[in-house]
């Protein structure tokens, strides 16, 4: 089976510095159909003013993903991590037992475009930690990059859930596939461009979900880059 969810039916937010698309319930958007996906419980699209940003808050028992897409976001938190990232970089944070921080766009003159990603984790009370590791973009051309997964593969980042999540960027006449084990989940988003994923057309922020199916194919791209999530 498959599901296509458009992305002008994700929850959307304007707060003058912040504007944000959801594509799961957060804050004041709610949507008992679209709560979770699986572990996946967050994709926040943001895209952050200049000088602007999350002042110091808090998490605990989520892991938290940061995948930039243009510009870039300075992260500090109460474990000591002081980062800027940037576009091609990811980020892990483990919020475990709890974690304040805050991330700013440290530019004067552009905004920050970003996806926050939350994903459950296997357990709670987990020690908090901190990961960020740059990913080129070779490795992403028309070939899934592993960016986090529960053993570290491929120099991955380590996330405390049975659960993989990738990234590819393809144009033109580049072609991918995806084979999907038995009684696995997919949750397929674009980031940026437009594709075809079995059969399916696919713009930016629209997501297609994937279950009892063998696998996913993805052709017909125009500067697309997507997140894939290989979920129990």
């Amino acid at each position: 089976m498959k599901v296509l969810r458009n992305s002008s039916e994700r929850g959307y937010a304007h707060h003058g510095w912040l504007e944000s698309w959801h594509s799961f319930s957060f804050a004041d958007y709610r949507d008992p159909a679209h709560v979770h996906f699986g572990p996946l419980r967050v994709i926040n699209e943001d895209i952050v003013q200049p000088g602007t940003g999350f002042g110091t808050h808090g998490h605990r028992d989520m892991e938290i993903l940061t995948y930039v897409l243009s510009g870039a976001l300075r992260h500090r938190d109460s474990m000591g991590h002081g980062e800027d990232i940037r576009y091609g970089e990811v980020q892990v944070m483990c919020a475990g037992t709890g974690v304040q921080h805050s991330e700013v766009n440290p530019s004067p003159i552009d905004a920050v475009h970003l996806l926050q990603i939350w994903i459950i984790p296997d357990s709670q009370g987990l020690t908090p930690g901190y990961q960020q590791k740059p990913f080129p973009l070779e490795d992403k051309r028309a070939r899934w990059c592993l960016l986090a997964s529960p053993d570290a593969a491929q120099g991955s980042l380590l996330i405390h859930q049975d659960a993989r999540v990738y990234a590819a960027r393809l144009d033109g006449a580049e072609t991918l596939d995806y084979p999907i084990a038995a009684r696995r989940r997919i949750y397929l988003h674009v980031a940026r461009g437009s594709l075809q994923a079995n059969g399916c057309a696919l713009a930016d922020g629209d997501a297609l979900m994937c279950s009892d199916e063998s696998s996913v194919n993805l052709a017909a791209a125009k500067d697309a880059e997507v997140l894939l999530f290989d979920l129990k």
